[in-house]
């Protein structure tokens, strides 16, 4: 007997408990504040902004590399930090350039599939009669 008090003790808090957590989880949508200036700052990342600042970063960062004479060894890897990080936020105009587009993988219906089927079958030797 005294071992089913604390079995439905633990059940009716654990019962409790869910329907607290119920309105808490139901809540949890994305109206922060702080969203709507992120999703603005990944677009300008992701978007055309950053092809010409990746442009402009490889171009001068090239250019101080050609015609900077004697460089000390900071500038010199600061200026290749400035370049690689030009190259990796363009990688993706970059890749748009060479036609690159991702996998294209035709999808067939299903009537199409018999249909190519019922042709391949009729198409077989003696077919014309």
């Amino acid at each position: 007997m005294l071992h089913k008090r604390p079995i439905q003790l633990g059940l009716l808090t654990a019962l409790c408990f869910t329907c607290i957590a119920a309105p808490a989880l139901a809540g949890s949508g994305g109206n922060l504040p702080w969203e709507a200036p992120l999703e603005q700052i990944q677009e300008s990342i992701t978007g055309p902004v950053a092809g010409y600042i990746a442009l402009a970063a490889v171009a001068i960062s090239g250019a101080m590399l050609i015609f900077g004479g004697e460089l000390n060894d900071f500038a010199r890897r600061l200026i290749y930090i400035v370049m690689v990080a030009g190259i990796l936020l363009g990688a993706t105009t970059i890749v748009g350039l060479f036609g690159s587009t991702g996998a294209s993988v035709a999808l067939l219906n299903s009537t199409s599939r018999i249909a190519n089927v019922a042709v391949l079958i009729g198409a077989g030797e003696g077919a014309n009669g």
